[in-house]
């Protein structure tokens, strides 16, 4: 049954790698409160974004619901991050999805780039080892895997923080994310908050020269070589662990606590980030976040969008699925294991939104 569930998400999503998939979303009210489908019965919109496998599940139940009520079809390519900013960049999308903000270099070359923070989700820590259960593990621990400096399941590092678990005498298979990764991202600088080793000879980002392991193309790839290879260990959206019945690690958190990755766990990680968020909603990470029942290796995920937009049928339809994502679409998040944007957050999102518009004409209500 793993297996099989596994295919079904991965064929899906190699089929929106290579085409795309016209999805369809939502019942709510517009900006000023009207119900939806106001333009009476025009024709529909195509929208087209492109970017996160992190978000695919989340995206994939919102757009489904919006164009039941809306004119609008939401074309969305889970390409992973890196792939969604670049198509945005080169202008062949509206959109794009990253759970890495943009960097300082970035935004020179694209300083109309706007940040939407549109989730929170937890980045599991999966593994395929027989007969164990409840694996535990610290960041400092698991930084030594992904150094290669852990090769097997019994090495001393590992069986000192699970008493009792007998752990198989098995190589150690770290998996990583082999394309430009918003996943990677924040897994990447979770490592480099617990650890100065990973700091100083691999640091962060959406890629990143692994020392050991095997790589696997988006969220899927690598759920997929975990689950196929004994001895195996890799990072995903919790998301796709659950569908896929994959065992996740119990992490040491900041305060010391020991914790499954779960949406209040990823809430709390957040909470205190978002009473203290900029302006411009960039560069806030929540890795290693203090707190009792804080998930440490949670982030957020932005929509990335240009804010000089013109006005269009297509760019005004992009701002109300936009409104419709931040407030009617966050129901959708915590049945599928994300965690729903914290009320100041909100409200910096509605900001954003209205100030989208080619010489400071806001789109929204449009």
């Amino acid at each position: 049954m793993r297996l099989r569930r596994l295919a079904v998400v991965t064929a899906l999503l190699a089929a929106l790698a290579t085409a795309g998939c016209a999805t369809s979303g939502g019942v709510g009210t517009d900006t000023n409160g009207n119900p939806p489908g106001a333009n009476g019965g025009s024709a529909a919109v195509a929208l087209t974004g492109a970017g996160s496998t992190f978000d695919w599940p989340l995206f994939d139940a919102m757009f489904k619901e919006y164009q039941e009520s809306h004119p609008v079809t939401v074309n969305y390519q889970a390409i992973g991050s890196g792939g969604g900013q670049k198509a945005l960049f080169d202008g062949t999308v509206q959109f794009a999805a990253s759970d890495a903000f943009l960097s300082d270099e970035q935004m020179k070359d694209h300083p109309d780039v706007v940040h939407i923070p549109i989730t929170i989700g937890a980045v599991s820590v999966g593994y395929n080892l027989p007969g164990v259960d409840n694996l535990r593990l610290t960041g400092p621990v698991l930084a030594d895997i992904y150094l290669g400096k852990i090769k097997k399941w019994n090495d001393p590092a590992i069986a000192a923080i699970n008493p009792g678990v007998r752990l198989p005498d098995l190589p150690v298979v770290p998996v990583y994310r082999s394309d430009g990764s918003g996943t990677s991202f924040i897994f990447t600088n979770y490592l480099k908050a617990v650890s100065p080793e990973w700091a100083s000879k691999v640091g962060a980002g959406t890629s990143v020269q692994w020392p050991a392991g095997l790589g696997g193309k988006g969220s899927n790839g690598v759920a997929g070589q975990v689950t196929q290879t004994p001895g195996a260990i890799g990072y995903f959206e919790m998301a796709y662990a659950v569908e896929n019945h994959i065992a996740q690690a119990t992490l040491q958190n900041h305060d010391g606590q020991w914790v499954q990755p779960s949406t209040e766990g990823a809430a709390a990680a957040a909470a205190g980030a978002a009473k203290s968020m900029p302006a411009d909603l960039r560069k806030v990470l929540i890795v290693d976040a203090p707190g009792e029942k804080s998930y440490p290796i949670s982030g957020f995920s932005w929509v990335l969008v240009s804010r000089d937009l013109k006005d269009t049928p297509q760019n005004r339809e992009l701002v109300k699925l936009l409104w419709w994502m931040v407030h009617d679409g966050q129901k959708h998040a915590e049945p599928l294991h994300y965690a729903p944007l914290p009320e100041e957050v909100v409200k910096l999102d509605e900001a954003q939104l209205r100030g989208l518009g080619a010489g400071g004409t806001s789109l929204l209500g449009k």
